[in-house]
């Protein structure tokens, strides 16, 4: 233990490091002082000494310094420690605030950045709220203005219904129909002389062939003689749009007249040239005349008569045709020119409406439609209008052309491959070709030609059977005069209806003459009161077809279109009008003979048809202008609609107004608008009640809103 104090002391005065806290055992040893150890290891008794005491009081004082100096020690380096902690926590929070901070500037410049962007949606959203505002209130003042247009447009068509019936409008309607008589008359006058005819074609035969012409050959050029009208009918027909065009109405009809005179002549001269060829070609000239007329005619009487009395004069077309054939009828029974000698006079006689026509149109006005809006000859149109209205107040009759020019400006020249594919046009072309089909399939053309052999197979005498084909004439002529006035009180679309109905029925009426007179054939008196019956119901059948669809298909079809498509229509019409002519005139001896007593069986079921259609499709056109109608095709074209077409035409007028008196980009001045406005509105009105002045716009008409 002496040596270890020594040792330690010896350490420390030497200046060494301090020894550790805890020294080894086998360093200090404590033990009792009355303890010792001898030799060998066993314990013996010593007393301390002073020197011992003194170092060991050395020691144990050293020993506190030590642990002193070194509790010092730790403190400062605990303290270090918990500085050095508090740092670097410091450090890492503020890390954490630095990247949050930046975060949170971001989150703030995004912000200002939405919130400027939003100022920009206020500011505008703020504009399109005044912009909204100001078209609200175009809108308001538009409406108005179209509320004023309509207004205008009833009291400018409460005018034109009240103008009447002029002597001058009479006289170019008479001059005009002329056309149809001769279309009437050829239709008629090829029946009643047919036996006569058949004998010159056998004695034309005989006389080049040396032997006599079998009965089926005879039949089969009689049936070229009758249908080879309609074949130049086709012709003449389709391309009457191009003549009404180039030549004008009255322009084309005067023109035309030199081909009826030629026909006429060369039918007048057959016998005497001993060639029924020259029949044919005669024939079809006439055809060809007869088609330019059946297109022709009903245009211009459509486009010249007033408003209110459109229907009625329209309706004139059918009842020329019908005293065309009257005459015909009459003047072809044998007390008159109904004889061998008599039938080429018979025929010839067809000169005589081409000779007056050309006498008497020149002196009528071309028609005012076609000078205004085809032609731009405004002062030629007004001119036309003061001689057919006896009256120099026609402003109303030059603005309702002038709305009809605006409401088919983008249709001015329609060719036929336009009509077919316009949309618009599409709907009113299937009516007109539908209600055409429903006049030549009805079977009324099987009447007319061969009315003589049908009152004949029926019973009849032949000279009962003329008569009869005569009675048939003065009917149509009574009924069509009957319909005059119910065509405009009435309706087209009704009248037509009942029409239908009627002939449907009395076609079922003539095949079960038919079959009763077959199966009790043997019965004189069966037979006597069936003949009669059967007449009864071909007169009665003649009467429904004169009421309807012999004369609302030429009226209607002129009626659904406007300025510019209508020639091309009427071509169109007229041809298939034609065709379904030839087709009746060549087949119904063949389905004569093929059927027998069901022969007016098909006329019967497509008389269902066409009544179906009419009931489902067509509209009702009384009393309304061109431009109503045509606002219907345009808005909806189904008849359920038609009751908004004034308020559309209105629309249309005020739209087309808008798109004319609106500048062009850049948009001028509103002072500047607004002259002009007043301008063209002076201009379009003249002396007349204009209508009421458009407001003008605010703002320019771009896409803005």
């Amino acid at each position: 233990m002496r040596q270890s104090c020594h040792r330690l002391l010896e350490h420390q005065q030497a200046g060494g490091e301090e020894p550790p806290l805890y020294s080894p055992v086998d360093q200090i040893s404590v033990v009792p002082e009355h303890v010792g150890r001898e030799a060998g290891g066993k314990l013996t008794r010593y007393a301390p000494t002073e020197e011992d005491e003194a170092t060991l009081r050395e020691l144990l004082l050293s020993l506190q310094r030590q642990v002193s100096v070194m509790s010092m020690n730790l403190s400062a380096k605990l303290d270090e420690l918990q500085r050095g902690d508090r740092q670097l926590e410091t450090t890492v929070a503020l890390c954490e605030i630095r990247t949050q901070l930046q975060e949170l500037t971001k989150s703030v410049e995004s912000c200002q950045s939405e919130v400027s962007e939003v100022k920009r949606d206020m500011v505008a959203i703020k504009q399109e709220l005044d912009t909204v505002q100001q078209v609200k209130e175009e809108i308001e003042e538009l409406r108005e203005y179209v509320d004023r247009l309509e207004e205008h447009t009833q009291r400018r068509k409460l005018r034109l219904l009240e103008q009447g019936l002029t002597f001058f409008l009479s006289y170019a309607i008479l001059a005009a129909v002329l056309g149809m008589l001769q279309f009437g008359y050829n239709t008629g006058v090829i029946n009643a002389p047919g036996r006569n005819i058949e004998n010159f074609m056998k004695d034309v035969y005989k006389d080049r062939y040396g032997k006599d012409i079998q009965d089926d050959a005879v039949n089969t050029l009689y049936s070229i003689a009758v249908s080879i009208f309609a074949i130049g009918g086709m012709l003449g027909g389709f391309s009457g749009g191009m003549i009404a065009n180039r030549f004008g109405r009255k322009g084309g009809l005067l023109l035309n007249n030199i081909l009826g005179i030629s026909g006429a002549s060369l039918m007048g001269f057959t016998k005497i040239s001993h060639c029924y060829e020259m029949l044919f070609f005669g024939r079809f000239i006439i055809g060809v005349n007869c088609g330019l007329n059946t297109s022709l005619v009903p245009m211009y009487i459509s486009e010249i008569a007033p408003l209110n009395l459109r229907g009625g004069l329209g309706t004139v077309n059918q009842l020329a045709v019908t005293v065309g054939l009257l005459l015909s009828q009459v003047l072809g029974i044998e007390q008159i020119l109904g004889t061998d000698d008599g039938w080429p006079i018979l025929l010839g006689l067809a000169v005589c409406p081409a000779i007056l026509q050309l006498l008497l149109l020149p002196a009528c006005p071309e028609s005012p439609r076609y000078l205004l809006i085809t032609r731009q000859w405004e002062e030629e149109a007004r001119r036309a209008l003061r001689r057919l209205r006896a009256s120099n107040q026609v402003e109303e009759d030059i603005e309702e052309m002038r709305a009809e020019e605006r409401a088919q400006q983008a249709e001015a020249s329609i060719s036929m491959r336009e009509l077919l594919c316009s949309p618009t046009l599409r709907a009113p072309l299937l009516i007109g070709v539908v209600m055409q089909l429903s006049q030549q399939l009805s079977g009324i053309n099987a009447v007319f030609y061969y009315s003589t052999s049908l009152f004949t197979s029926s019973g009849l005498t032949e000279e009962s059977a003329k008569f009869a084909t005569m009675g048939i004439g003065a009917i149509m002529v009574g009924m069509t005069l009957v319909s005059l006035p119910l065509m405009d009180r009435t309706g087209r679309r009704t009248l037509h209806l009942y029409g239908l109905g009627g002939m449907f029925i009395f076609s079922i009426f003539i095949t079960i003459s038919f079959l009763i007179k077959e199966f009790f054939g043997y019965v004189q008196e069966m037979i006597d009161w069936m003949s009669y019956l059967s007449v009864v119901s071909t007169l009665s059948f003649v009467v429904f077809f004169a009421v309807g669809p012999g004369s609302i298909p030429w009226l209607i079809t002129a009626e659904l279109f406007s300025q510019g498509p209508r020639p091309s229509a009427m071509a169109i019409a007229v041809l298939v009008n034609w065709m379904a002519n030839f087709v009746v005139g060549i087949g119904f001896p063949s389905m004569k003979a093929l059927l027998e007593n069901y022969t007016f069986l098909p006329f019967s079921v497509f008389l269902a048809i066409f009544w179906i259609f009419t009931y489902k499709k067509v509209p009702e056109t009384k009393n309304k202008t061109f431009e109503e109608i045509l606002a219907l095709f345009r808005n909806s074209n189904g008849r359920d609609s038609f009751r908004d077409s004034r308020l559309y035409g209105s629309m249309m007028n005020c739209v087309n107004a808008l798109e004319q008196q609106l500048p062009p980009p850049p948009p001028a001045p509103v002072d500047e608008k607004h002259d002009s406005l007043s301008e063209q509105s002076s201009a379009g009105g003249e002396a007349g009640r204009p209508p009421p002045p458009l407001p003008p716009p605010r703002f320019p008409a771009t896409g803005n809103v």
